[in-house]
Formats: structure tokens, C-alpha cells, sequence
């Protein structure tokens, strides 16, 4: 039996590509998955609805202007480290998959000190921390996009693609009509602010329901903190209205959504690169400020399959999402290069690199 360690977390789009990659080695090989994250991270929950064996690492940002963050991020660094080498010896993982996050550092130094090969993923187009940080303990890298090259050693980086979860090539629109009950003739708006949801996002939608809703459906993956008053919010509405209004709080069938939908509304983080062209779902992307999505967000706009705005330009946004609905050939136009963005076999690829090491 093949042992696999994945760890990388604090967004949906470090811990996507891991699950896309675990999902397709347990159909193909006899293997066991262990999920090395933080301790409250969105990937405990994600890794234990999928029954991997979960370790919690100590981890945290080791930069920062307070010399107090960075002494406890270094302090962190070493506990994470010991903990995660207390684990191996348990475990006996064949080889680390890291995909980004603080987690991920003071795992891969760990199976670097081990001697456990380490195959490192980098999903958004410029690496944050933590990747940089493992490039050094890296056997090999693998990217989303040839955009990556600059930033990441040549010598041992190979363009993949980013890995999509099986969901997404069993999705179809049909499907996704039925399980968000749909009207067959509207256009439908899918909105989401990652897998943490956006606040900023959330409240320009929930003043702009009456001049959108007139004209198209809504699927609105709130996140946790707006759901509850979104929820009272959708009880006000007209009962047309609230029947063109679906609002959940977090949904596992994302890729039914994107297949129904014709148009999304989105930030930025890694997932667009990857979701968003298999799915082939033109987007208004908004990038967040609180991280590094701007590389991101310029990769679709050059190619024409998305546009953008900014946090400052968000009143203009339900005109844009009327624009663009009623414009069928501005729409298909942007569908087709998003699904020309697609790199094909992805998890494949990365799977062979893991194999080849392991």
C-alpha cells in the first residue's frame, strides 16, 4: 500500500488541488491518504468529510513588520517541524504533496529532514510565502500556469495545470439546473467569494437584488459570517423575487453550479485558475486585497474570459452582470476562451510526478 501525506491549507484553492490529486490515486492504486493542517483550518473539515487520516501541525506566518509575529511564526516553524516528524515516524508516508499555506513549510522541512520525498504545487501564478520557502526542499514543483516559471527553479518545475476535483467532469447543466431548482428560460448569476465568502461582494449583490433580479437567477454561496442575514434579507423580497434568489451558505456541488450557470461573480483566489476553465464559465473577478490575487485575476483578463474590477469600482458591478447577461455573443465569446484556458490532465500529471519520486 502506498502512503501519501497531502498537506497545504487556509483556502479552498490550496486544498482543492490536494483532494482533486487524492480522489484519483484511490481510484487508480491501493493507497492511504494522511491530511497533515492546522488545527482549525477550513481543511480539517474538507479532509475529514473525505475520511483521510487528519494531523494537526502547528503553523503560522513567518513574516510580518511585528517582530513579535515573526518570533512566533519562527517558533511555530520549528514546533510544526518537530510535530510533523513525530507524525512521519507513525505514518511512514512514501511522499508529501504540499500545495501552499503556512502549514505547508514546516511539513515539507520536516520530510526534507526525513528524507521523504516532497512534491511541491503551485497553484496561483505568483507563490506566496510558504511555496518560496519550499522550493529549497522541493524533489520537484508543479505549476498551474507557464506564468509561474519566472518565480519558481526552472531546473525542477513542470507545467501541469491546476488538478480539478472528478465532481467537475461529472457536472453538467442539466444537473445543476435540478439541484438548485432552476428556471429553464432565465439567465443564472453565480456568485461566490471563495471558500471563506467575501463580505464586500456579498453587500453590492444584496442591494442590487431588485435591479438584478428582474432579469436573471441567483445562486449565492453566501460563506458563513453573511448567510443568517442575507437569509432575512431574501424573506423581504417579492415572492417572484425570492424564487429567482437561491442563497446557501456553503455548497460541496460547485460544479453543478458552474455548469448551470452563465456568467459568475468571484474573487480571485487560486481555484479560478483551474474551476473556471474546465467549467468554462465566463467571470467578473474581484480580487481581494487582503492577499495577493491580482496575478490571478490579469491571467483571464489577457485571454478574454473574464473581466475585472476592483474593491473600489463595486457599485458599478450589477450594470457590468447586465451587460454582459444581455449580450449573448459578448457572453459566449468569453466562455469559449475561458474553456480554452483549460490544461487538460492535470491531476494525471502531478500523480505520474508523485509516483516517479515515491
Amino acid at each position: 500500500m502506498m502512503k501519501i501525506v497531502l498537506t497545504g491549507g487556509g483556502t479552498g484553492g490550496h486544498v482543492y488541488p490536494a483532494l482533486a490529486v487524492a480522489e484519483q490515486i484511490l481510484d487508480e492504486i491501493d493507497a492511504k491518504i494522511f491530511y497533515y493542517g492546522t488545527e482549525h483550518g477550513p481543511e480539517r473539515a474538507i479532509a475529514e468529510q473525505n475520511n483521510y487520516v487528519y494531523r494537526a501541525i502547528p503553523a503560522s506566518q513567518v513574516r510580518g513588520k511585528s517582530p513579535k509575529r515573526i518570533i512566533t511564526g519562527l517558533w511555530n516553524l520549528w514546533r510544526g517541524t518537530q510535530e510533523a516528524q513525530k507524525n512521519f515516524k507513525k505514518d511512514l508516508p512514501d511522499v508529501v504533496f504540499a500545495t501552499g499555506g503556512y502549514v505547508a513549510a514546516p511539513v515539507g522541512r520536516a520530510a526534507k529532514i526525513y528524507g521523504i520525498p516532497l512534491i511541491v504545487f503551485q497553484p496561483d501564478i505568483y507563490p506566496g510565502w510558504a511555496i518560496k520557502f519550499l522550493t529549497r526542499y522541493a524533489t520537484s514543483i508543479a505549476c498551474t500556469s507557464e506564468k509561474s516559471l519566472e518565480y519558481l527553479p526552472p531546473f525542477k518545475t513542470k507545467v501541469t495545470g491546476y488538478p480539478i476535483r472528478k465532481q467537475f467532469f461529472e457536472a453538467t447543466k442539466n444537473k445543476g439546473k435540478s439541484n438548485f431548482t432552476l428556471i429553464e428560460s432565465l439567465p443564472t448569476l453565480l456568485v461566490f467569494g471563495g471558500s471563506l465568502g467575501s463580505h464586500s461582494i456579498n453587500a453590492t449583490i444584496s442591494k442590487s437584488l431588485h435591479q438584478l433580479l428582474g432579469n436573471m437567477q441567483i445562486i449565492h454561496i453566501t460563506g458563513t459570517t453573511d448567510f443568517e442575514k442575507i437569509s432575512i434579507l431574501k424573506k423581504k423580497l417579492s415572492p417572484i423575487e425570492q424564487s429567482r434568489y437561491h442563497i446557501v451558505e456553503y455548497t460541496n456541488d460547485i460544479a453543478n453550479a458552474m455548469a448551470a450557470s452563465d456568467l459568475t461573480v468571484t474573487r480571485a483566489g487560486a481555484s479560478i485558475l483551474g474551476e473556471l476553465p474546465a467549467s468554462g464559465l465566463p467571470a467578473i473577478i474581484v480580487p481581494g486585497n487582503f492577499s495577493d490575487q491580482l496575478n490571478n485575476a490579469n491571467l483571464l483578463v489577457e485571454k478574454s474570459a473574464a473581466v475585472m474590477i476592483s474593491e473600489n469600482e463595486l457599485d458599478n458591478l450589477p450594470n457590468l452582470v447586465n451587460e454582459i447577461l444581455s449580450n449573448p455573443e459578448r457572453q459566449q465569446y468569453m466562455a469559449n476562451n475561458m474553456h480554452n484556458l483549460h490544461i487538460p490532465n492535470a491531476t494525471a500529471k502531478i500523480i505520474k510526478m508523485l509516483m516517479e519520486v515515491a
